[in-house]
Parts: structure tokens; sequence; C-alpha cells
């Protein structure tokens, strides 16, 4: 299993993956360090969770954007300026917390802090994408240890800023996150060497290549719908938790969910698989809403530990395989930009997944709130489904596009 990923490993390699993991930190951290902060100098949740939500609205809506400058400008060009925009607004944002201003300032700056959060795991995966071409069989297994990174950042993350806000200070965890995401990302992007070249428009009139639409609203649907499970489960599991008396192993029960997951996608990057990302895709999709299907009426918390493990293991191959599938569809000069789609829809389904799985604690208790796991499950399969209107069949190599016609 290890040569497997030793080779696709230089130090060149190696370099850019890590500092990208270090610059995805904040993705995991910045939107609870915000609660915990907005809620010890205000006292409200509403108003600490409607904070968070503005950043992550803001996110959403520029995430594209971004991806688009990238693909045009370059890594180089583009990083370093929204990151420094990013860090101005995260460091005036808890400044207006600690200094009493007007409650509408810590709006503004939180929308500017989601608004300029770079993309940086679309950044990762466009480098494999370029360093790879010539090798495109190893792409899956770089893709796989990408989204174990995922998976890394989303377990340690939320520990360590509320470690941080808890023991240290309140405003500790978003100050760590502000370093990680300011030098990761700057010495991510300071290595040209295994940048991506830019696509610029070169004359007036240049029409840059179609979005393959057909493939990326499913995949994005793919993704939220995944959104929708990550923010229901967190929310759910820790009333259950609560529920069976043990609020504390609520922690513990997501972890293992979330290493169940980080086990599958180390194992699946160590496979030659025979079969496509699509079909890959739709089993994944299938797996996961199979997996939720019994979490109501799970009685225990020893038999949720298992449910879940069994449930993560199905997570890491799905968004392997869509970005994977994402990957192949997509022209290079747009390959940023479309994988920012996937990425967005992520974070987008996290906040209603959330939401809507509180809504129903409140109204009937944790266990039947996690038939919105259950929903999100197959809303991911429904949108695994759709991708067949792209005639993207299996055999297709990584890198050998389909034809015009088919990416429209």
């Amino acid at each position: 299993m290890l040569q497997t990923y030793r080779q696709i490993f230089t130090p060149a390699t190696a370099l850019f993956s890590l500092t990208g993991l270090v610059a995805r930190l904040p993705i995991s951290m910045v939107g609870l360090g915000i609660v915990l902060l907005a809620e010890h100098q205000t006292g409200s949740y509403a108003f600490a969770g409607s904070v968070s939500a503005v950043a992550l609205v803001a996110n959403a809506c520029f995430a594209i954007v971004q991806g688009r400058l990238i693909d045009r400008l370059g890594q180089s060009r583009v990083l370093p300026v929204v990151i420094t925009v990013w860090g101005a607004g995260l460091a005036l944002a808890m400044g207006t917390l600690e200094w009493d201003w007007p409650r509408w300032t810590t709006y503004a700056f939180a929308a500017l802090t989601g608004a300029s959060l770079p993309s940086v795991g679309s950044c990762v995966r466009a480098r494999w994408s370029h360093h790879l071409a010539d090798r495109p069989e190893r792409l899956h297994t770089a893709f796989s240890y990408e989204a174990v990174g995922d998976e890394t950042v989303f377990l340690f993350g939320p520990i360590a800023v509320t470690v941080l806000a808890t023991s240290v200070h309140p405003a500790a965890g978003l100050w760590t996150a502000l370093a990680c995401g300011l030098i990761g990302t700057y010495v991510f992007a300071a290595q040209r060497g295994t940048e991506p070249p830019a696509h610029p428009r070169t004359s007036t009139g240049t029409t840059r290549p179609p979005m393959p639409w057909r493939a990326i609203a499913p995949l994005t649907l793919v993704a939220a719908a995944l959104g929708i499970v990550f923010g229901a489960a967190e929310v759910v599991t820790v009333a259950f938790a609560d529920e069976q008396g043990h609020k504390s192993l609520a922690g513990v029960l997501l972890g293992i969910w979330a290493f169940g997951s980080l086990l599958a996608g180390v194992v699946s990057g160590a496979i030659t698989w025979r079969r496509g990302p699509l079909t890959r895709l739709r089993i994944g999709a299938f797996g996961m809403m199979l997996a939720a299907a019994p979490l109501a009426l799970v009685p225990n918390i020893g038999l949720m530990a298992v449910v879940l493990l069994l449930g993560g293991v199905a997570v890491s191959p799905t968004l392997i395989a869509a970005m994977s599938l994402a990957e192949k569809v997509l022209p290079p000069a747009r390959l940023t930009e479309g994988m920012a789609f996937i990425q967005t829809g992520l974070a987008v389904g996290l906040a209603p997944g959330a939401a809507v799985a509180g809504v129903v604690i409140d109204h009937a208790g944790a266990s039947p709130a996690y038939l919105v796991c259950l929903v999100g499950g197959t809303l991911a399969l429904i949108g695994a489904l759709l991708v067949k209107v792209v005639a993207v069949p299996d055999s297709v190599r990584p890198h050998e596009h389909p034809p015009a016609e088919h990416l429209a």
C-alpha cells in the first residue's frame, strides 16, 4: 500500500501537499471559532450563529469567482492577495467583538472573511492534475490522499479550535487559524515550480472552453448532499449522546465516523480500480444512503459507534470519485473554477443540514433527526445518477476528455 503512495511523492509534491494541508485548516476552524468567540463576548448563540452563517454564505458566493481568477491569472498571483484580505478581515472581525463595535461591523468583516477565503483544496488538486498529466493512472491515488487530508482537517480542526478557545483564550483558536491560513497559503503560492499554467484570454473575441454543466451541476448536488449529511450528523450525534447520558462521548462518536472515512480513503488510494469514477460515485452514494438508513433506529452508544464507523467508509470514496470525475470532464482552463463548484456545494450543504436537524431535534428528539442524514444520502444518489446524462464512459482514461458535444 505504501508503495502506491511513494510513486506520487517527490520533495516538490510533498511540499505543496503539506503546505496545502496547513492552509486548509481555517476551513474547519473559523466557523466554530467565530461562534465560540461571539458567544463569549455577547452571550448570544443566535448572534454567534448568524455571524458564522454570513461568512459561510459569502464564501459560497465568491468561491467560484476566485476559481475563475486563479485559472486565468495563476495561483501565485491570486492566492497571496486573497489570503491577505482574508487575514485582515478575520482580524478585524475579531476586533469588532473585542472592542464592542456595532454588530453590523462584525457582520461586514465576517462577510469579507468568507468571501476572500481561498479554495486551497481545489488549487492543490489542480497541481496534482498538472504534475501527473503524463501519469494519469496515479491521479486517483493523489486525490485519495487529498481526501484523507480533508478528513484530517475536519477531524482535528474543530477539536483544536475548541480546546484553544476554552482553555487558553476565547480568540486563541481563531488566531491559530489565522496563522495557519496566512503561513500555509503564502508558502504554498510561492512554490511556482509545481504551479499549473495560467490560461489568460489571449485576444479579443477568444472564448473560454464551455463548462461541462451536465456533469458539474449533478456533482455539485452530490457535494451539497454530502454537506447536508455532515452538518446534520454533527448536530444530531451531539444530541443523541446527550440523550443517552454521555454527551462527552459525542466527539468520540464523530471521531469514529471520521476515522472510517479516513481509513477508506487511504485504502481506496492504494487500489488500482477497474471501475471508472462514474460507477464508483454511484456505488459510494448508494452506500451513504444505505448507511444512513438505520441511524434513526440505533438504541445505544455502542451500536451507534459501529454504525457510524461503517457509514464513514462510504464518505471518502464518494468524494474521491466526484473529484476524479470532475477532473476528467473539466477543460484545463476551467479546472480550478469547476472544482470550486464542488467544494462550494459541500460548504453550502452544511448549514441547512445542521439547521433542519436542529429543528427536528427540538420537536421529535435526536433519533428521528438522523432521517435528515438519510435525505442527504438520497440526494447524493440522485445527483450521482443524474451524471449519466454526460457521455463519459467508465473506460475513458484520466485526462482523456470526451468530445466537445458532451461538455456543453
